[in-house]
């Protein structure tokens, strides 16, 4: 039997947000990733809202919140859900995040423990990886690749097929397109200073989250996540970690019985401790 999203609104200090939510008891609040929205979380919820009340906003920026004009930072997203959960009357809650949701899930932990019953991560964006700036600054370029230079590397399609550059080429457009239609997204991740990023970055504050923390990571996925996940796994006290082997990058979407099953059980556990 399908279940029934409810679609809900509230205005907060920066704007408008969205959330869907379903079922009722244990609320848990399901943050999106970088290159998505809360419908990300459909088929999770879908199985999840029988034995829990589930939350799936918009973040500020994405989606159907709205998309104010401001500088974005991870903090930014944390309070804007702290004003949720204060306005729903939420005391205690678990948070289950995706990449850049994770990494917003885990920074609230670390600001408001008392609030936080349990955090399910995957694939969260948010520890320092190797020759972090080089990438930074490589994504930045592709970004802000003016639209003439790619209509004319569309024209020299017949050059640059000849000399083998095409397939890196339509690789890097097809990920172009998608970044942009995430400008938030783009924001929080790589396109804010160098300074600023770091300091919301979280290696050196991961060891002081108090809250059980269960880290689903893609087998599949890049080398990239890999080690940021193992990073988590590392520097939480007494985090579990668990590698989906044949999973890529999208976990909610791709293997949402599996993660339903996982957050369920992990809730469970929890609760017995």
């Amino acid at each position: 039997m399908d279940t029934l999203l409810r679609n809900s609104r509230r205005k907060l200090s920066q704007g408008l947000l969205f959330w869907s939510e379903a079922g009722q008891g244990i609320p848990v609040i399901l943050l999106h990733g970088a290159w998505n929205d809360s419908s990300q979380w459909s088929s999770v919820i879908e199985k999840l809202a029988q034995d829990f009340h589930c939350f799936a906003p918009d973040l500020l920026g994405f989606g159907e919140s709205d998309k104010p004009k401001i500088h974005h930072s991870i903090d930014l997203q944390v309070e804007s859900i702290a004003e949720l959960l204060q306005a729903l009357r939420l005391e205690r809650v678990y948070f289950v995040g995706h990449s850049v949701g994770g990494w917003i899930a885990a920074s609230y932990a670390l600001k408001y423990p008392e609030q936080v019953e349990g955090l399910v991560l995957l694939a969260p964006e948010g520890v320092k990886i190797e020759q972090q700036e080089k990438r930074w600054q490589q994504m930045r370029k592709l970004v802000e690749t003016p639209p003439l230079f790619v209509k004319i590397l569309k024209f020299l399609k017949p050059l640059t097929k000849m000399l083998g550059w095409q397939e890196k080429i339509e690789q890097d457009l097809a990920q172009r397109h998608i970044w942009l239609q995430y400008p938030t997204a783009c924001q929080l991740l790589f396109q804010r200073q160098k300074p600023e990023i770091e300091a919301e970055l979280l290696q050196d504050k991961l060891h002081l989250i108090e809250a059980p923390v269960l880290i689903l990571q893609g087998g599949k996925d890049s080398s990239d996540a890999l080690f940021r996940s193992q990073t988590y796994q590392q520097l939480i006290p007494q985090a579990e970690f668990k590698l989906v082997a044949h999973a890529e990058n999208d976990l909610p979407s791709n293997c949402a019985g599996i993660v339903a099953e996982e957050v369920r059980d992990f809730i469970n556990a929890v609760k017995l401790i």
